[in-house]
């Protein structure tokens, strides 16, 4: 699948339009974001002074793959998720702790059932492929 030419429903509507447009998405990373702030795993990897970046840019992604806007790619280029996330430390409890404030978000986004689960599915098979680690997380 090509960046920005995400999932399209059968009518011919995206993805993007057919669960809400921005001011869905943007509610999702909103709340996922206020779950991993709080969250002695994920907190570090995120720096404070930049969450508004952080939600802008999982926002953007996430638009444009599910064939939304395409500002993603045109202020930031190819997403090259590994790369971008290759500086973390990503074991299975990071994917575990990612995916648990993401499913809250989705969750409490009262998607239609069919848009959350096909939303869940790409969520959770991207996390797995940011694994980068099987090393135990740094406790401080």
């Amino acid at each position: 699948m090509s960046v920005g030419a995400g999932p399209t429903q059968a009518e011919g509507q995206s993805f993007f339009d057919a669960i809400g447009g921005h001011e869905t998405f943007e509610a999702i990373v909103r709340r996922f974001y206020e779950g991993v702030k709080d969250d002695d795993i994920l907190a570090p990897m995120y720096p404070e002074h930049d969450m508004d970046g952080a939600v802008w840019r999982l926002t953007a992604f996430l638009e444009q793959y599910w064939g939304g806007p395409t500002t993603y790619s045109e202020q930031r280029g190819h997403p090259r998720l590994r790369m971008r996330h290759q500086p973390f430390h990503v074991n299975p409890e990071a994917r575990d702790r990612w995916l648990l404030h993401m499913r809250a978000a989705v969750s409490e986004a009262n998607l239609a059932p069919l848009h959350s689960a096909t939303l869940l599915d790409y969520l959770e098979r991207a996390a797995h492929s940011m694994v980068n680690t099987f090393e135990e997380t740094p406790r401080g």
